[in-house]
C-alpha cells in the first residue's frame, strides 16, 4: 500500500512537471537579450519588474493559509443562481459600424472598442475558464459571448494590460491572431504571443509612459499597481499596465488590474480629464488590496483621474474571490453617489456610446440572484 502511495505521488509530480513545462498555456520565457533590454526600464530591478515604491502583496505563509479558508468553506452568493444572459451583436453590424466611438463589454475586463472605422480589442479573454486548464478554474457566468471569436471581423489592434489568465488567454489569441493587425502590450508580454505563433513584427511592447500613434488613435501605456506571471517561477517577468486611449475628440482610460495608489492622480494630472474610465472593482480581498482595488477605492480613482463617467469592470464573469458576485457593483455605486461621480453599468454585450450623457440605471444583475 505504501509503495502504491509513493508511486502515485511520483506520477503526480511527473504529470505536474510535464504540464508546467510543455503545456502551451503557460506562454514563453524571456531570453537573456530581452532581459537586458528590460533592465533599462526604471520599473525593472533584480531580474523582475516592480511597482512604484516597490509595493508588493504581503502574502506570507500565515496570510496565505488565511486566504485559503474562504475557498474551503462554502461562501454564499459568490456566483449567480443561473447563467447570465448577454446582448448579442453580429459581425455585420460590427464591420459596417461608422458611428461615434462606442465600446462593447464582453464581461470581466474584455472590450471591443470601435472608433473611426477601427476595431480595437482590450484584454480579450474569451475563454470559458481563466486558468491554464479547465480543472483549475471556475467557468464563466454566461454560457455564451456577445459574439463568438470566429465571427469577429478584422481586428485592427489588440491591447493587453498584463499576462494573467483572466486577461491574456491562450485559446483566444490562437483564434484571433490571423485577423489582428497589431498587438500592443506592456514590456515582456510579447514573449507569450510569439510563443503562440504571433509574428514579432506584429507586436509592439511599451514601458510605462510610452506612447504610440496608430491610424488616428493614440495609445499610452500607463502605470498600474499589480504583478505578473503565468507559472510558478516567472513572477514579475513581464510588466503590467493601465492604458490611455485617445482620438482627436475622445479620451478614455482603462485601469487593467491595480491596487489603489498615487499613480491614478498622476495619470489624471498628465492625461485627464477623461470622458470615460473603465475601472476594476472586483475580485478583491483585504488580504491582497495592494494589487486589487476595493470598490470604494475604484470610485475614488475615478475622481483622481478626473473621469466624467466611470464603469466598473473585472466583475460579472468569473469567481476569483470570495465576495458575493454582485457586491462590487453595489459598493461602487454607493460610493460613487457619495462622491457625485456618474457610473454606468451596461449589460454584457450592450453598446456604450461616449457621445451621450445617458446613464444606464437598470440593475440587470438582480435578475440573476
Amino acid at each position: 500500500m505504501g509503495l502504491f502511495f509513493v508511486g502515485f505521488l511520483l506520477a503526480m509530480v511527473v504529470a505536474v512537471f510535464l504540464f508546467i513545462n510543455f503545456s502551451p498555456e503557460f506562454g514563453g520565457t524571456p531570453t537573456k537579450e530581452q532581459k537586458m533590454r528590460y533592465a533599462t526600464s526604471k520599473n525593472y530591478g533584480k531580474g523582475a519588474f516592480k511597482n512604484i515604491g516597490d509595493v508588493q502583496m504581503n502574502m506570507g505563509f500565515g496570510v496565505f493559509v488565511k486566504s485559503l479558508r474562504g475557498y474551503i468553506a462554502p461562501q454564499p452568493h459568490t456566483k449567480p443562481e443561473k447563467d447570465i444572459s448577454v446582448e448579442k451583436i453580429d459581425s455585420i453590424s460590427i464591420s459596417l459600424y461608422e458611428g461615434p466611438m462606442r465600446l462593447i463589454w464582453f464581461g470581466h475586463s474584455a472590450f471591443l472598442l470601435q472608433s473611426g472605422g477601427k476595431n480595437i480589442l482590450i484584454d480579450p479573454m474569451f475563454g470559458d475558464v481563466p486558468a491554464p486548464h479547465p480543472m483549475l478554474g471556475g467557468k464563466r457566468f454566461s454560457s455564451s459571448l456577445p459574439i463568438e471569436i470566429e465571427k469577429l471581423p478584422k481586428i485592427d489592434a489588440v491591447i493587453f494590460s498584463h499576462d494573467h489568465y483572466d486577461h491574456l488567454d491562450y485559446g483566444s489569441v490562437k483564434l484571433l491572431k490571423e485577423k489582428v493587425g497589431v498587438f500592443y502590450t506592456p514590456l515582456g508580454v510579447g514573449v507569450h504571443l510569439t510563443e503562440w505563433g504571433v509574428d514579432q513584427s506584429n507586436i509592439i511592447e511599451l514601458d510605462w509612459w510610452g506612447e504610440v500613434n496608430f491610424q488616428g488613435l493614440r495609445f499610452i501605456c500607463t502605470p498600474a499597481q499589480h504583478f505578473s506571471g503565468r507559472g510558478i517561477t516567472d513572477g514579475g517577468s513581464t510588466l503590467w499596465s493601465s492604458w490611455v486611449i485617445q482620438t482627436a475628440s475622445e479620451n478614455i482610460f482603462f485601469s487593467g488590474d491595480s491596487g489603489y495608489g498615487a499613480h491614478f492622480k498622476e495619470i489624471g494630472d498628465i492625461y485627464g480629464p477623461f470622458d470615460f474610465a473603465m475601472l476594476e472593482c472586483g475580485q478583491y480581498n483585504e488580504l491582497w488590496k495592494e494589487i486589487h482595488m476595493m470598490p470604494e477605492e475604484a470610485a475614488q480613482a475615478g475622481l483622481d483621474i478626473k473621469a466624467k463617467k466611470i464603469m466598473p469592470i473585472h466583475w460579472g464573469s468569473f469567481k476569483l474571490a470570495m465576495h458575493p458576485w454582485t457586491e462590487p457593483v453595489s459598493r461602487i455605486l454607493k460610493k460613487a453617489t457619495e462622491l457625485n461621480i456618474p457610473v454606468t453599468v451596461p449589460k454584457i454585450g450592450e453598446p456604450i456610446y461616449l457621445d451621450t450623457q445617458n446613464i444606464s440605471k437598470e440593475k440587470w444583475w438582480e435578475a440573476f440572484n
